[in-house]
């Protein structure tokens, strides 16, 4: 017959899923600090030889970090999604920075789309969260303030899908975009009519999200990210007409 004994799992296996869950669920992440050793044992419910067997576990996976005297840390599980030679190319060539954009209406708009039928009530009331933070940092005016809260806003989207694979994918892609790979969005926030436009959008997306409504969340993602698209194109010309028209100027004062 075609059974075995249960084996018991031993409680350092158990806490290495559930440490394992929470990074894949994006609950920790990476560079989060662990609670000390103590409360992290506490909290579990398991002896502190357990956890250590636990945590070098995870280390050797590459999913747990300790740093002497500074504590344990959730590794950089995303540092080796793009290589040097790969992100250098997107940052030369502005064909990456337009295909990015178009990736990112098709997933988000997706994501979106699920998080409107998917997303349970806390997760809309996070994503409603972080956009009255948006509303209060266009006030201030603070391009970087805006420009963070932006991308949580749209990671907390992506969460609200309970898509795994969609998550830490989309997380990788916006760490290039906040280290200006693919464009410098704070540009985007520096004129007041290109901001007041930007939070109206946001706010159509979060309206949609909160009446779960899937195809008008969709469509206000992907409305946005046009807007985006088109915004830089038309900066893209602005950059190449002022650059040809100081030649026009130099070249006459040399006359």
């Amino acid at each position: 017959m075609p059974f075995e004994k249960i084996q018991a799992e031993k409680l350092s296996g158990a806490v290495v899923k559930q440490i394992e869950l929470l990074i894949l669920r994006g609950i920790l992440r990476p560079g989060d600090r662990l609670p000390s050793e103590r409360e992290l044992a506490e909290r579990l419910g398991v002896s502190r030889p357990s956890l250590r067997e636990a945590v070098a576990t995870l280390q050797d996976r590459g999913l747990l970090d300790t740093r002497a005297g500074a504590g344990i840390f959730v590794g950089n599980v995303m540092g080796a999604e793009f290589s040097e030679t790969l992100v250098r190319l997107f940052s030369d060539h502005d064909e990456a920075m337009f295909d990015y954009i178009s990736f990112r209406r098709d997933m988000e708009g997706m994501a979106a789309e699920r998080a409107a039928r998917l997303g349970s009530d806390t997760d809309l009331k996070v994503i409603a969260t972080i956009f009255g933070k948006m509303e209060a940092a266009h006030t201030k005016r603070n391009p970087t303030e805006e420009s963070l809260l932006d991308a949580e806003f749209h990671l907390a989207i992506i969460e609200a899908s309970h898509n795994v694979v969609m998550l830490h994918m989309m997380r990788a892609m916006f760490q290039l975009l906040r280290e200006g790979v693919f464009y410098n969005r704070q540009v985007m926030f520096k004129q007041r009519t290109t901001r007041d436009t930007l939070l109206d959008q946001h706010r159509a997306i979060n309206d949609a999200l909160q009446a779960r409504d899937p195809h008008a969340a969709k469509a206000a993602v992907a409305a946005h990210l046009t807007y985006v698209e088109n915004s830089l194109s038309d900066q893209q010309r602005t950059d190449r007409n002022e650059a040809i028209a100081v030649q026009r100027l130099q070249q006459e004062a040399a006359r």
